[in-house]
């Protein structure tokens, strides 16, 4: 398994605004209509990285858990289908029913929007606030597949309790490490 880290945009920057396919309602949606009323989690993902798989439950859960609290969860795949076909927009839809996503799951085609993130790997997870700017971005937790750290996603949930409360966020923030994101041509 390949481990590439975040590139760890800066604190403070503005989330690029989008429009991407959701793969489970063939609906194109944009950022400032999925934006949660207190905050927004962006994450970077794929079908068939193996980090992804093993953080998939945490996410769904997370997703399902922090909704109702006003944060807004949304899923981007900017892999290359093409050399990566396991990551087409179809077997998205398929994994987001299994894994009971109940947040969208969109497909990056251009990868334009992976590259306004400075997204790297899969899982890459960005936090934002409700006027959109970024207060987190790394790891869901210390959890790898076969590392035996269980999964907790506490990093993630750390920042977003803190986000509901009013506090601050600590700048300390660990990159996540996954999988490189696919590029088209590299």
């Amino acid at each position: 398994m390949a481990r590439t880290p975040s590139n760890m945009l800066p604190l403070g920057t503005r989330a690029p605004e989008f429009s991407l396919m959701d793969t489970v309602t063939q609906k194109t949606l944009n950022l400032h209509t999925l934006k949660g009323e207190k905050g927004t989690v962006i994450m970077f993902i794929c079908n068939h990285c193996p980090f992804v798989i093993h953080v998939n439950p945490m996410i769904a859960e997370l997703g399902r858990q922090y909704q109702e609290k006003g944060i807004g969860f949304i899923a981007i795949s900017s892999n290359d289908v093409e050399n990566y076909p396991q990551d087409a927009p179809h077997l998205m839809t398929k994994v987001a029913k299994e894994v009971g996503y109940t947040f969208p799951y969109l497909y990056d085609e251009t990868q334009e929007t992976a590259k306004a993130y400075d997204a790297a790997c899969t899982p890459d997870f960005y936090l934002f606030d409700a006027d959109l700017k970024l207060v987190y971005r790394g790891q869901l937790d210390d959890s790898r597949p076969e590392n035996g750290i269980p999964l907790t996603g506490e990093d993630l949930k750390t920042a977003m309790d803190s986000l509901l409360a009013g506090k601050q966020i600590t700048e300390h923030q660990k990159p996540s490490i996954g999988c490189n994101i696919k590029w088209i041509n590299t």
